[in-house]
């Protein structure tokens, strides 16, 4: 039995052969993702994987569907699995966004679908990081964004030489748009066509934009000059502050495909291009309005960083540390008869926030050290009664090899203290 095309099975290191993924990779990755969105303050949300098909057809149109797991329950609802988390995120802040102070700072780290063509960096399905800002037009929660975008990647050693956010903005475009002559229902294929353009050849490219009444020279003159508007140089002047200029950078070649984007705009890409966008977002003002029929209007921005790409750019840059089953102590068992008292101190040590390992059934001594040896295991100790005397417990430092006598009572604080 063979898992779904697409699909991902996480095994614990060390790994079987090199095609499936590590489990201890992507918690790894979700550990670092949570420390870092919780140091600028977010909070962590959740909502169910299962939503109305409606949710997403509202915010991305009906065209969407071929790219969904979608079918109907035996409610007979039309439903999804959800392909992308922001949707969610609106429903929950317009059912309840009353009972919180504005702006609202949440993130979540959910498994998201979609039916769809598998290419590298591209599943059928991903963990990704969601983090978004509900209520707040001024450019510095842009900013603040930005910067947990960088400092999420920085997180995982990554730096200036390994990453650049291209920075651009819809209203710039708009008003290109509108300054060229460009007619309000062409928008939509107008942005689809620039967002396509490195994907294009420029002759595919100039004949879209001719059809549109544009030319493909006009767009790239306004793209090479990459002149900030003033909400972005708002944004430069805010990561110039917290010393980030060297991550990010005006590129007007960045503008998002999808048609609820409003305001600003950003990707984060490897400075050597092997790999699709790391993560992107931007502004979706109207977002929390269209989902809930006009009845809550809040400003809002985010961004999504997928575990895929991540995970292919860590490896690529040899940023993965090397992962281990962490056992602190492991406890040799070689008098049976001490069976007991042994699992009496192995349960102390768990209850203290150790990792404790042991043999299930009676093994020969040198077998129990040749498991503790494979575990990793920092520490061995096993339990001895003297002829006459208390019971002492041998604890042997395996990176050292040097041993020390104690009381079972003082293992915990000794196994701790070591480094």
């Amino acid at each position: 039995m063979e898992r779904l095309p697409g699909f991902r099975d996480f095994y614990p290191e060390p790994l079987p052969h090199p095609d499936v993924w590590s489990a201890d990779a992507r918690q790894f990755i979700f550990n670092q993702w949570r420390a870092t969105a919780r140091s600028y303050g977010f909070r962590e949300y959740d909502g169910p994987p299962l939503e109305p098909l409606e949710l997403f057809t509202t915010k991305s149109g009906t065209e969407i569907v071929g790219q969904l797991y979608n079918f109907k329950d035996k409610g007979d609802r039309e439903i999804s699995l959800r392909p992308e988390m922001t949707p969610t995120l609106a429903r929950m802040v317009a059912a309840h966004e009353r009972n919180y102070k504005k702006p609202i700072k949440w993130f979540a780290i959910p498994q998201l679908f979609r039916y769809e063509r598998q290419q590298k960096g591209r599943l059928r399905e991903h963990f990704q990081l969601n983090a978004d800002i509900i209520g707040e037009n001024n450019p510095a929660a842009d900013a603040e964004l930005i910067a947990l975008s960088i400092d999420v990647l920085r997180s995982f050693g990554l730096n200036a030489e390994d990453f650049v956010i291209r920075l651009s903005s819809r209203n710039a475009w708009q008003d290109f748009f509108t300054g060229k002559g460009g007619q309000p229902e062409h928008s939509y294929d107008f942005y689809q066509v620039i967002d396509k353009l490195e994907r294009e050849t420029p002759e595919n490219s100039q004949t879209k934009l001719a059809a549109l009444g544009f030319s493909l020279a006009d767009v790239n003159a306004f793209i090479q000059a990459g002149q900030p508007t003033v909400e972005l140089q708002a944004i430069l002047d805010n990561l110039r502050a917290r010393g980030l200029t060297d991550y990010v950078k005006i590129d007007y070649g960045v503008i998002r495909g999808l048609a609820y984007y409003t305001g600003v705009v950003f990707e984060a890409f490897d400075r050597k291009g092997e790999f699709r966008a790391i993560a992107g977002g931007g502004r979706y003002d109207n977002l929390v309005k269209l989902l809930s029929g006009g009845k809550v209007n809040l400003p809002a921005l985010g961004f999504g960083m997928g575990d895929v790409v991540l995970l292919e750019l860590l490896k690529a840059r040899g940023k993965l540390p090397a992962f281990t089953a962490g056992v602190d102590l492991f406890c040799l068992v070689e008098d049976e008869s001490l069976r007991p008292e042994s699992l009496a101190l192995i349960s102390q040590a768990r209850q203290a926030g150790l990792v404790v390992e042991y043999c299930f059934t009676p093994l020969k001594s040198d077998k129990q050290f040749k498991r503790a040896m494979e575990l990793g295991a920092r520490f061995t100790v096993k339990l001895e009664r003297p002829a006459e005397g208390a019971l002492t417990a041998r604890i042997k430092h395996l990176a050292t090899r040097t041993e020390t006598v104690l009381s079972p009572a003082e293992v915990t604080a000794h196994v701790t203290r070591q480094p």
